[in-house]
C-alpha cells in the first residue's frame, strides 16, 4: 500500500509540474504572437503606425471579442499599454478560449492591407517549438 500512495504521489507531481510548464508555454506563446502583430513597421513589423491609436486599441478578453473606442481623438498621439494584455494572459488556463482584437474602426482594413495579425499567427508554431525547447 506505502508503495501505491509513493507512486500516486510521484504521478501527480509529474502532472503538476507539466500543467504549469503547459501553462507557461501558452502564455509566453500567445505574448509573442499578439507582441509580433504589434511591432511597428519602424521595427520590423508589419503594422503602421501613424497617431498610435491602432495599436493602443488592442485588447485581449476571455469573455468575447473586445470592444472599445473605435476612433482616436484628432491630433492627440497615443501610447499602447500592456497592462490589459498582461493582466488578461495572467488570468488564462491552458483549455482557455481568449481574443484579441483592434477596437480601432479600420482595423480590419489595415489588416487586410498590411496582414499583421496573420503575418504573427503564421509564427504560431515556430514560436511554441521555442518556448517547448526551453521549457524542456
Amino acid at each position: 500500500m506505502a508503495n501505491t500512495l509513493k507512486f500516486s504521489a510521484q504521478v501527480a507531481d509529474i502532472v503538476k509540474r507539466n500543467s504549469a510548464k503547459a501553462d507557461s508555454l501558452i502564455k509566453m506563446s500567445i505574448q509573442d504572437v499578439i507582441e509580433d502583430a504589434q511591432t511597428p513597421v519602424a521595427k520590423g513589423g508589419r503594422m503602421r503606425v501613424d497617431t498610435g491609436f491602432l495599436r493602443a486599441s488592442g485588447q485581449l478578453s476571455l469573455t468575447g471579442m473586445p470592444s472599445g473606442p473605435e476612433r482616436g481623438a484628432p491630433g492627440a498621439t497615443y501610447n499602447p499599454s500592456d497592462a490589459n494584455l498582461i493582466l488578461g494572459i495572467a488570468g488564462l488556463k491552458a483549455g482557455d478560449t481568449i481574443y484579441f482584437g483592434w477596437t480601432a474602426n479600420y482595423a480590419a482594413a489595415r489588416e487586410f492591407h498590411d496582414g499583421y495579425l496573420a503575418g504573427a499567427v503564421q509564427k504560431w508554431q515556430q514560436i511554441v517549438n521555442k518556448y517547448a525547447e526551453q521549457l524542456k
